[in-house]
């Protein structure tokens, strides 16, 4: 379903596959759905754990699951995924899943790629010193080594584009080292490889980023993503919750949803290119316990508010620049998904497909 309002693009995550790595690490054949279906009540009312609904506990080897996951999104107003990528000076992990996409052509539905340029690390479990996969950045040769991993990707037809130029993002921008360098360096070989150029954009927190001084074509604006700095600037715990009252010091972060969503799309406008980001949902206890954030009182109701701000946001945009990105599509031990759950079902689908199409 394609509208004038808005193109819809939802993070997807891979690690619903085991791999040799998270083996070592956490165990045999741990994915994501051993944190979430872990996941317990941490104060009275808390929603967890979250369970899935239609398409269940999947394995993303399956190239089933890859085709229902496309459909559903297709029906209910997503245009693409943007999957995250891992490049790690030239090692590759959680690949499997996007690299049968690109082979098999299946699904034929649009998509983008994310570089999760970060180290991992054992924060999920609370060691949050132990480094497991350093991201690092060797220099030219390695950048080089990554666009042309990346190029089979770029040519492809699902890939989306802006101006013709394929669609990039990159997790966290600051890291980068010289990223101007960088990005000029992987547009003029995307030049010579035929291709238009290459159209950057940067996540950020600060809509009012330079982006385009550090080599970027626009931000999208995580200003609602929960990161530490940011909560406890902004936090008010909940210390009664139905009239219950709580030590606060015994359970994760909790800030009301509906009290935090006006944050979520900036009210005023910046100089840069801005691409929204809504939240559906967010609560990462499964991963960090008692360490994580919870959005308590997310609805469905609420997330249409919120996605009509980024409609609005989006509208003065030429139709074919006007992006939503959703974050996410299927990131369940953050408690952060648009597929269905058994406690909502299609309710953020729903909402979603009523606001991008009109109807809502």
């Amino acid at each position: 379903m394609c509208t004038d309002k808005a193109i819809v693009i939802a993070a997807y995550l891979p690690q619903y596959h085991p791999i040799s790595e998270n083996d070592e690490w956490w165990g045999a054949g741990f994915t994501e759905w051993v944190n979430a279906s872990k996941a317990r009540p941490l104060f009275p009312s808390h929603y967890q754990p979250h369970i899935p609904a239609d398409l269940g506990f999947y394995d993303l080897r399956l190239p089933e699951t890859r085709i229902a996951q496309a459909d559903m999104a297709r029906k209910y107003g997503v245009n693409g995924f943007c999957y995250y990528h891992y490049w790690f000076a030239g090692k590759r992990i959680l690949e499997r899943p996007f690299n049968e996409v690109l082979q098999s052509g299946a699904p034929d539905f649009p998509f983008c790629l994310n570089w999760a340029n970060q180290s991992w690390t054992g924060v999920w479990h609370g060691a949050s010193k132990r480094v497991l996969m350093e991201q690092t950045y060797p220099g030219d040769s390695d950048h080089r080594n990554h666009f042309e991993a990346l190029l089979p990707a770029f040519f492809d037809k699902r890939y989306i584009r802006v101006d013709g130029k394929p669609l990039f993002f990159i997790f966290r921008p600051a890291e980068l080292p010289d990223a101007k360098r960088t990005l000029d360096l992987w547009r003029e070989m995307a030049v010579r490889a035929g291709l238009p150029g290459l159209f950057f954009v940067a996540e950020h927190q600060n809509p009012y980023w330079p982006a385009s001084d550090h080599g970027f074509d626009a931000i999208l604006n995580t200003r609602g993503f929960p990161k530490r700095r940011e909560w406890v600037s902004w936090k008010t715990p909940l210390k009664k919750i139905h009239g219950k009252i709580l030590d606060i010091r015994g359970v994760p972060t909790i800030v009301n949803y509906g009290s935090m969503s006006s944050h979520f799309v900036p009210d005023h406008d910046s100089n840069e290119f801005v691409i929204p980001c809504v939240i559906p949902n967010w609560d990462n206890t499964p991963r960090s316990g008692f360490r994580g954030y919870v959005l308590h009182g997310s609805s469905p109701d609420l997330f249409r508010v919120q996605l009509r701000r980024a409609l609005d946001k989006v509208a003065r945009y030429q139709v074919e620049k006007r992006f939503v990105y959703v974050k996410s599509w299927n990131e369940w031990a953050e408690g952060n998904h648009l597929e269905p759950d058994r406690k909502f079902g299609h309710g953020y689908l729903k909402a979603l497909k009523e606001e991008v199409s009109g109807g809502g």
